[in-house]
């Protein structure tokens, strides 16, 4: 079958997948992981192409950097992706056939892999268990509990939430009005005269309490309790900002939603600055994932208001240009 599709590469989905797996890289090219998802979702085959790709970088890989690499494509991909590409990753062939396989015994692969992919089953059986159609990934998970596989211990409330962008619908979308997104409501239209979109939780960033100014932190149950709090206020700023950043088009903000785009922008990096101080200097390895996590989330929104911004700036010099011609054109009339 491989064969008569050809190298799952050769799409334009398939080689920003294998470019952003590739184990030489030093970090995650983020810019590329968020062009993976827009092709998914602008695209009629960029779903199905894009799990082939995933499928030939997981299955039977020992390089565990590309394995990881490739299992932080996939869950930006479920986080940043609608319906067509969350039937293709939550069926049982997918989760048990590539995803548990990695972790199975015979590979021993590292503990930071096998968490990883646990940690996602977990997330994603509970995103999708109100959805009867995505249940694929609910059933290998009840099954995994049920031989008495260990999950990661995590709050649920405190993993990154699956938001899936509110998109102009394609063709394919449309055919599955009846879906529910997963975790939380898409956010709804925003007409130009709809009322602006509410401000964000607050602007501090996140703060740990009576700690020393340097050095390692090894915070008390107390300050872990504290910190975390805070970081739900970095959640919400990040949702408030995501849902804005889906429902506007570029050239027709409104003014308001722009200005407080750029407030949440401006409060989100500052809260970044104090999370990367604080994923260098904490040792408890529970809250550093957590930091890790919202950070790629913050990581991942200011690519999308940087292309935003891009996008504003050559609509603006088109529309120079074209005044510009429009008066020379007047001018020789």
């Amino acid at each position: 079958m491989e064969f008569l599709l050809g190298n799952p590469y050769s799409t334009p989905v398939g080689q920003c997948i294998e470019r952003a797996t590739d184990g030489s890289l030093q970090s995650e090219d983020w810019t590329l992981n968020m062009e993976i998802c827009d092709i998914i979702n602008e695209t009629e085959d960029g779903p199905k192409d894009a799990i082939r790709a995933v499928k030939k970088r997981l299955n039977g890989n020992k390089n565990y950097r590309e394995v990881m690499l490739t299992l932080t494509v996939l869950e930006t991909c479920v986080k940043n992706c609608g319906y067509r590409f969350h039937a293709l990753v939550t069926t049982r062939d997918f989760i048990d056939g590539i995803l548990v396989k990695i972790i199975s015994p015979k590979n021993n692969p590292p503990a930071i892999v096998q968490d990883k992919v646990l940690a996602l089953v977990q997330a994603w059986a509970d995103a999708f268990r109100s959805s009867p159609d995505l249940t694929g990934v609910v059933h290998v998970y009840e099954e995994m509990k049920r031989k008495g596989i260990e999950f990661p211990q995590s709050d649920l409330e405190t993993l990154s939430p699956i938001h899936t962008p509110q998109r102009l619908q394609s063709a394919p979308e449309m055919d599955q009005q009846k879906y529910n997104a997963p975790v939380q409501p898409k956010p709804q239209p925003h007409p130009a005269s709809a009322p602006p979109f509410s401000a964000p939780v607050t602007h501090t960033s996140p703060q740990m309490p009576n700690l020393p100014m340097s050095g390692p932190i090894n915070p008390s149950p107390e300050q872990i309790c504290k910190l975390r709090s805070e970081l739900d206020i970095v959640r919400g700023n990040t949702k408030v900002m995501s849902e804005m950043l889906t429902e506007m088009v570029p050239g027709q903000e409104d003014p308001s939603d722009h200005e407080l785009l750029q407030e949440l922008n401006r409060t989100c990096r500052a809260m970044q600055q104090r999370i990367v101080e604080l994923i260098s200097r904490v040792s408890n390895e529970e809250v550093t994932e957590e930091l890790l996590h919202v950070n790629d989330d913050l990581n991942n929104i200011f690519l999308r208001y940087e292309r935003l911004i891009s996008t504003q700036k050559y609509l603006l010099t088109l529309m120079l240009i074209f005044e510009t011609q429009i008066k020379i054109y007047l001018n020789e009339t």
